[in-house]
């Protein structure tokens, strides 16, 4: 059914039929069960957004992992969640003269010495904050899946563009990764961009938009990526009765979950992914 077509009919329904699915279904709409998506890899267990933690989520089975990248002063990507490389490295003590310490502030040499592991316990110390490049490779040896967050983006102009010639340049665009790869972002802009860019690429769109905006998202974003404190059974069924850009119904994927109550709970509304720190958590969950 084509967005226009739904917007009236979905606000209509969705507090009569939606609301009979029963909340112990593990199933999404169309009978799979959610994909369960490792959020910054493995990252209960390592380092967020190292290889480590890769290679974690590699080990616990997860098939697809989450990553978050932003840009050095001189043109790196770099994958890591903050802005500022304070939390998760030991950049106060190697540079305690440059606060706030901003990645934009460094160069991918300085960020490269960095002790990115030990903030996360001993056994991790010397682990560093990857490149993009050094990402995609790892993720690519365990044959995963990438949900790939742009992080920032209005601090880093052109981002989608530098992001999208990477990935292409390691050929993460072609027809053998046509379904490995979704970009997200909290910017719809940011999203818009990527789509004019690459409309094959896969796209998401992180938080809530209301269901009268919907169709709005559904021009340039295939997912719909809510927090779980957001998201309910009526939700995905108003976000599943759009098509997206690549005439398929929009899905929604969830984060960040990481009990087994709230997994099988958001399963039950029928979301397509769910996004975790604890993928083995969630997996058992969804299997009980």
């Amino acid at each position: 059914m084509h967005a226009r077509a739904v917007t009236a009919l979905t606000t209509g329904l969705l507090g009569t039929a939606a609301l009979l699915l029963p909340a112990t279904d593990v199933r999404a709409v169309d009978g799979t069960p959610p994909t369960v998506i490792a959020h910054r890899g493995g990252s209960a267990y390592a380092p967020e957004n190292t290889l480590a933690a890769v290679d974690k989520a590699a080990r616990l089975g997860a098939v697809w992992v989450e990553n978050d990248v932003q840009r050095t002063r001189d043109g790196e990507l770099v994958v890591l969640h903050d802005d500022s490389l304070r939390r998760t490295t030991d950049v106060e003590r190697v540079f305690p003269g440059r606060a706030p310490w901003k990645v934009k502030d460094f160069t991918a040499a300085d960020i490269a010495g960095l002790d990115a592991g030990s903030w996360f316990g001993a056994a991790y110390a010397g682990a560093r904050v990857p490149t993009l490049k050094q990402y995609v490779r790892r993720v690519d040896l365990h044959r995963q899946k990438l949900l790939l967050e742009l992080k920032n983006p209005e601090l880093y102009p052109g981002i989608e563009r530098d992001a999208l010639k990477l990935l292409g340049n390691e050929r993460w665009l072609d027809a053998r990764h046509r379904n490995r790869l979704i970009v997200q972002s909290f910017s719809a802009a940011s999203l818009r961009t990527v789509h004019e860019l690459r409309p094959g690429v896969k796209t998401g769109f992180l938080g809530t938009p209301s269901v009268a905006e919907l169709h709005a998202y559904a021009v340039f974003a295939d997912q719909i990526n809510p927090s779980y404190t957001s998201v309910s059974r009526a939700y995905v069924s108003a976000v599943h009765a759009f098509t997206g850009p690549h005439d398929k119904p929009l899905e929604v994927s969830t984060w960040t979950v990481d009990t087994a109550d709230t997994a099988r709970r958001v399963a039950g509304y029928g979301v397509d992914g769910i996004i975790t720190d604890k993928p083995d958590v969630v997996r058992d969950a969804l299997r009980e």
